[in-house]
């Protein structure tokens, strides 16, 4: 077995930067740890956190194929944010603008969730814990 101690971070490749990083930072309320443009790449790195832990590698590239589908593409199905009150959740993403599927009750567990989109249609799920 390997000695993996948790997950580090979480890449993802945006199409438009502008719009990605507002979302990720204003509408979800990440935090910037660090913002960097690599100009042999023509791209933008952006490190974001959530409280103290360091969670998604945010990238841009100048051209970048669509995902075939949704969710089911082979490859990551979705990101999933603990949330503790998921209708306060619904509300505050309404509140931005941002329209969240009816909520859902895990049939294993009880508990509800939702899922919403990026900016690029990468499916998020907020799951009450």
């Amino acid at each position: 077995m390997l000695p993996l101690l948790h997950v580090h971070h979480i890449a993802l490749i945006c199409s438009d930067y502008a719009v990605s990083r507002r979302f990720y930072t204003e509408v979800l309320g990440l935090r910037i740890l660090r913002e960097v443009y690599r100009a042999e790449r023509q791209s933008w790195k952006l490190d974001l956190a959530l409280g103290s832990q360091y969670i998604i590698e945010l990238f841009s590239f100048p051209e970048t194929p669509p995902r075939l589908s949704r969710p089911e593409a082979a490859g990551l199905r979705h990101l999933a944010f603990a949330v503790a009150d998921i209708e306060a959740t619904v509300r505050a993403l309404t509140a931005q603008g941002v329209t969240a599927e009816p909520l859902r009750t895990d049939e294993f567990t009880g508990r509800r969730f939702t899922f919403i989109q990026d900016p690029d249609g990468l499916p998020l799920e907020f799951y009450e814990v």
